[in-house]
């Protein structure tokens, strides 16, 4: 366990409220961290805040919207008044607004994509910089996606959003690697949460695509919840600006 220790750091999830975020928060919890659940609903936040506190962990919820920048630096803000200084961000909340061809899309929708999976992951790593300088260590980790990795046809700027959030990654990892702070990715494939809800509901399409996997079988948000424990941990302390593809081996064979 002590690689995997977590006791006593404080870090904040977006998009904390259910899925892959939920799981997150659940995993570093009950590792040891002090962890602050955040999405833009109060009520949505404080489920997975009692449920960690009944499992024994330690939680708060400070709600906030990803696309507006006062309202994350005041998350950072009340994540300091409540816990102290942050050794840990994950930007695990994104919004994708759009599904079909590029040539149908308005500006003001790719806009939001961007804003939101790439400009609000760049303003939250820019607010806790700071702790994590101070101390020199701290561990950001950002939810990009195998569709990063891959074209589309349907969701195009969420894959590019996602693209840009694992060079994001690069960047600051080179940037901020003097200083002991690691940014990483991690990249589902498909992964059992309302996202893919339409897909996995459908037994054919779920059979589908399970056959398609060499796991044979799709992805549970805790899946992704273990790899973000790992990255926050000593367990990941040489591990900086990679993307960890969790996709069941989705990506390997095409």
């Amino acid at each position: 366990m002590s690689l995997f220790d977590l006791t006593g750091k404080v870090a904040i999830v977006t998009g904390s409220s259910r899925g892959i975020g939920r799981s997150i928060a659940e995993n570093l919890a009950a590792h040891g961290a002090k962890v602050v659940v955040s999405s833009r609903k109060a009520d949505a936040c404080q489920v997975v805040v009692d449920a960690i506190r009944e499992a024994g962990g330690t939680a708060t919820a400070i709600p906030a919207n990803i696309s507006d920048k006062a309202g994350l630096q005041r998350l950072v803000d009340e994540t300091r008044k409540a816990f102290g200084p942050i050794d840990v961000l994950v930007c695990n909340a994104a919004s994708n607004p759009y599904f079909g061809p590029s040539s149908g899309m308005g500006d003001e929708v790719f806009e939001k994509i961007m804003r939101n999976n790439v400009l609000s992951n760049h303003w939250l790593c820019q607010m806790v910089q700071p702790d994590m300088a101070a101390r020199k260590d701290g561990a950001i980790i950002i939810v990009s996606s195998i569709g990063g990795l891959k074209g589309s046809t349907e969701i195009g700027a969420y894959c590019i959003s996602k693209a840009a959030d694992m060079q994001l990654a690069r960047n600051l990892a080179c940037e901020w690697g003097p200083l002991n702070i690691r940014v990483n990715c991690i990249a589902p494939g498909l992964i059992k949460t309302d996202f893919a809800r339409a897909l996995y509901e459908d037994p054919a399409r779920k059979a589908a695509a399970e056959a398609r996997f060499p796991l044979r079988r799709l992805g549970e948000p805790d899946d992704i919840g273990g790899i973000a424990v790992m990255l926050a941990s000593r367990a990941g302390a040489f591990i900086t600006g990679q993307s960890i593809v969790a996709d069941g081996g989705a990506t390997i064979t095409g």
